[in-house]
């Protein structure tokens, strides 16, 4: 009966009634699209800078991320690369890499640079950098002694594919390393800091030249299961605690390998949650401002029900009743709204004009595809719920205190 109730004061006024549960619904579709997309440009981003190179995970010896001195190996990484795969089936593949910084020259131009040593049938299914190669090929396994080099430091160094690079450094036992590099492709890969400062090459190569034999820096892993990066580097630091080798081995994720994209993403979502809930808050207040009217409107109302017996509580329980049954008529049909709007975007994509840059420098897709979820879904609308009630509670306890005689009388 008090539902009952509670529905038909709500279209008391129908008109204010589908004014307010229009904002409400505007700002919750608004509300579950913008989340669903902020969160999928979030994942796009993580997806494609783990995947252009540095993988989701990577295992070091301590100190390496800090300080990248040649010397600081992982010894026998094809063993624990093995077990690592057969121990965790969420991993899709593991790769070792060696990183040594070298001065690389041409006839032309000397420039320090990294050589990273790969294992080229592996890259494949660990880096997207093998499909970005824009003159020649990538590596290959029997290719000693050939490299890739991104676009804008062969410009700097006057090579093309074909050309060869002499490189001269520091090997891990201090001995002068040497080598002559052929260039058989270049990678362009949106990524300034790649692009113009990598080289890669097989990492038998590396080893040799760099005095790291059956020696390796990074073990490289990447993963389908975005989703799910914590659970997944739990099992990884419970394989190296198993094998005994945490107290000489760090697992780090994207966050600690990339700080900088980390950051980003924090302070964006910082900026967009103001943003949402600046829109909440005028929302909330629209409401505020429908339940003072029907407050004033109904103030003898009050009184005279009261007076045949009905108790404070009771029209307290009336009036957060209506409220509730207010947000729910907005809100219900937002998210039905902002579902269909995800929907749609979901197949057909969104591309921000203007954002081609930003997109080049991290290497995200142009078009974004927001994905449906419940959570993006409902986490605007419950929060439009929490803050509307927060507000309209305190003005509500009010009703429990009226007297008769004074509601009769006046306004509340």
């Amino acid at each position: 009966m008090l539902i009952v109730t509670a529905w038909r004061n709500i279209w008391r006024n129908t008109r204010r009634t589908l004014l307010t549960a229009g904002a409400i619904m505007f700002s919750c579709s608004i509300l579950s699209f913008m989340v669903s997309l902020q969160q999928s440009s979030y994942a796009a981003a993580i997806r494609a800078a783990t995947s252009i190179y540095q993988g989701a995970f990577q295992i070091q010896p301590l100190g390496y991320q800090e300080e990248p001195r040649a010397y600081l190996t992982i010894t026998n990484p094809e063993n624990l690369r093995e077990s690592l795969i057969d121990t965790i089936p969420e991993i899709r593949q593991a790769g070792i890499r060696t990183n040594v910084f070298a001065l690389v020259s041409t006839e032309e131009k000397s420039i320090g640079v990294q050589i990273t040593g790969v294992e080229p049938e592996r890259e494949p299914a660990l880096s997207t950098l093998v499909g970005t190669i824009r003159e020649g090929r990538y590596l290959e396994p029997n290719d000693l002694g050939k490299a890739i080099v991104g676009e804008s430091l062969a410009q700097k160094l006057g090579v093309r594919v074909g050309g060869e690079l002499t490189v001269l450094g520091q090997g891990a036992d201090g001995s002068i390393a040497a080598t002559i590099l052929r260039v058989v492709g270049i990678f362009s890969s949106g990524s300034s800091l790649l692009d113009g400062n990598l080289i890669e090459a097989p990492i038998k190569t590396i080893q040799d030249a760099f005095a790291l034999p059956d020696q390796a820096h990074n073990i490289v892993i990447q993963t389908e299961q975005f989703a799910n990066l914590e659970k997944l580097k739990r099992q990884i630091q419970d394989w190296a605690h198993s094998h005994h080798i945490d107290d000489d081995l760090a697992v780090l994720s994207w966050e600690e390998l990339n700080p900088g994209l980390r950051e980003s993403i924090e302070l964006d979502l910082i900026s967009g949650w103001l943003f949402f809930l600046s829109l909440i808050v005028i929302v909330a207040f629209g409401v505020l401002n429908t339940f003072l009217m029907s407050l004033l409107e109904r103030t003898r109302e009050f009184g005279l029900l009261l007076a045949l017996g009905m108790t404070g509580n009771r029209i307290f329980v009336l009036m957060l009743v209506e409220i509730i049954g207010l947000l729910l008529l907005g809100i219900c049909p937002g998210i039905i709204l902002g579902a269909g709007v995800i929907l749609y975007f979901h197949f057909y994509g969104l591309s921000i004009p203007g954002a081609e840059e930003i997109n080049k420098l991290w290497n995200l897709p142009v078009t974004l595809y927001p994905q449906l979820s419940i959570e993006y879904l409902v986490v605007g609308p419950i929060v439009v719920l929490a803050v509307t009630l927060i507000l309209i509670i305190p003005f509500s306890i009010r009703l429990r205190a009226l007297k008769p005689v004074e509601a009769l009388g006046s306004a509340i």
